[in-house]
């Protein structure tokens, strides 16, 4: 039996072979009965208490550690990365492409990475992506200094293997809470992105410090992704998509995947918030790279410091940077949290609103990150605090958004074209951009150490503009919202009542 939704044709099955649990739906296979226990061998019963373990609850946890190693892995290189030039000998041009090409290949594996996660076991498919972009972010450490091209290549592997984890994990999250639950969960997973960026800086850094060597920066997140691995493998289930969202009934996707991609880029919700999710990369993005070197120039004139000239350089700044990147990551999101649920008792639009406010606040703060760093490092620092938390504010708010106007079977294709579009115009091309502006205009007065810091500094001043307009398409978000929203609800509500839909052969 099938029924027909955004001229997709979609099979509605029974789903008998369901447990309702609080927060989701899980297999009654994997729930032992205690008559099968009584029978069991010594490690049977070992393994049956593996599989009590798997609860929504463990399986968010794993889920979120895996998304700390995700970021961790990713900023770890921005942690040491003038290190990284005076190794290979690059400009800010060169140093730039490093983020840039991994950014490429993480948004071009997106969608082939949302195709699978729609269609075959999700927990697989993560498990081989972490193995990926650790293997590969270990094995970097130990490339020679004349093949800095190799080095970039390596980066880009990277970003395929970490691509799977962005593109999948929020689905299954998704799929094993629902409505507050899953605005709790997602809240405490996206932390995750701030939390693990932050320690990025803090292990390259403090690595690089303690080993007399920045190499040993990519040897230690490795282990850590490894383990994350196993841990998904044996205790993250894979749970039937849209399982909190139906009570008796389950949607088994018949539709093509390009039929998917159509749907998607007629709901005006999805698309105006993926517009605004590549705002804030575009920002993050360019500011993850560039702030602690920005902040070490300003130091540079204010003679505070001395120039670095050869290895190890000062990693102060990093620490600095990735200190408060951890601090106002957890509470941008714990606030943007708690001012959706607020805000939602006042208006049904609350989460596109409160993420537009958040937006057009931090382009304030960041803009006078520029004029207060020549004279203050401290007001620098004070203003990236408060920027960096009211940009934060709406990570976890806009993966809800796609939560509530997308449908259970298309989350994960959604997911990942929302990161495909995200990093194509925002973080993929933003790090590289900045260095080459830099560079284009140090070369008037390559000599002077004011130059090369104002030079930065103009190059990031197109950040804030950007930032703002992100808020503008959150607005456009508020006015879709409800409507969007309302369709996807029906369509799952056509699900749990076969009865009232229309059947087609």
């Amino acid at each position: 039996m099938c029924v027909e939704s955004d001229g997709c044709e979609m099979e509605v099955c029974s789903s008998s072979d369901e447990v309702r649990t609080l927060s989701g739906s899980m297999s009654a296979a994997l729930r032992p009965s205690a008559r099968d226990l009584s029978a069991c061998s010594a490690g049977q019963r070992c393994g049956a208490a593996m599989l009590r373990l798997r609860t929504p609850a463990t399986a968010a946890a794993i889920l979120t550690f895996g998304n700390v190693l995700n970021y961790m892995d990713r900023y770890t290189v921005a942690g040491v990365l003038l290190d990284i030039q005076k190794h290979f000998g690059v400009g800010d041009s060169g140093a730039g492409l490093l983020q840039t090409v991994f950014i490429c290949s993480f948004m071009v594996a997106a969608p082939i990475f949302g195709y699978l996660g729609d269609r075959f076991n999700r927990k697989v498919i993560l498990s081989c992506g972490i193995f990926l972009w650790s293997a590969v972010t270990l094995l970097s450490s130990f490339i020679p200094k004349e093949n800095y091209w190799v080095f970039v290549l390596s980066r880009g592997l990277v970003g395929i293997g970490e691509s799977s984890y962005s593109s999948i994990s929020p689905t299954i999250i998704g799929d094993l809470f629902t409505s507050n639950s899953r605005t709790m969960m997602l809240s405490v997973f996206y932390m995750a992105i701030p939390l693990g960026s932050g320690l990025g800086y803090i292990l390259g850094s403090s690595a690089k410090d303690a080993a007399g060597d920045w190499h040993w920066a990519l040897r230690v997140s490795p282990l850590l992704g490894m383990t994350a691995g196993c841990l998904i493998l044996f205790f993250v289930p894979d749970p039937k998509r849209g399982s909190p969202d139906q009570h008796n009934n389950r949607i088994k996707t018949r539709s093509s995947w390009l039929c998917d991609i159509k749907a998607l880029g007629k709901n005006q919700s999805y698309v105006f918030s993926s517009l605004a999710s590549a705002a804030v990369s575009f920002a993050t993005g360019a500011f993850g790279i560039w702030i602690p070197q920005y902040l070490f120039r300003a130091q540079e004139v204010q003679k505070t410091v001395e120039s670095c000239t050869e290895q190890p350089c000062s990693s102060k700044d990093s620490l600095i940077f990735g200190a408060i990147t951890c601090v106002t990551g957890l509470l941008g999101v714990v606030i943007g949290a708690a001012t959706t649920r607020f805000c939602r008792q006042k208006t049904e639009r609350a989460d596109p609103l409160v993420c537009a406010v958040s937006m057009l606040g931090s382009a304030i703060f960041i803009c006078l990150i520029f004029v207060v760093a020549k004279k203050s490092i401290i007001g620098a620092y004070v203003c990236i605090f408060i920027g960096e938390t009211l940009l934060f504010v709406n990570w976890a708010i806009t993966a809800d958004i796609l939560m509530y106007v997308v449908i259970p079977t298309r989350r994960a294709t959604a997911v990942a074209f929302q990161g495909f579009t995200s990093h194509l115009l925002g973080d993929a091309g933003s790090p590289y951009l900045i260095g080459l502006i830099s560079e284009a205009l140090q070369k008037s007065y390559a000599s002077s150490v004011l130059w090369r810091f104002l030079s930065l500094g103009y190059a990031l001043m197109l950040c804030p503009f950007v930032i703002v307009l992100g808020g503008m398409f959150f607005l456009a978000t508020a006015l879709f919202f409800l409507d969007d929203r309302d369709k996807a609800e029906k369509t799952n509500q056509l699900s749990r009542s076969p009865s009232a839909v229309k059947v087609t052969k």
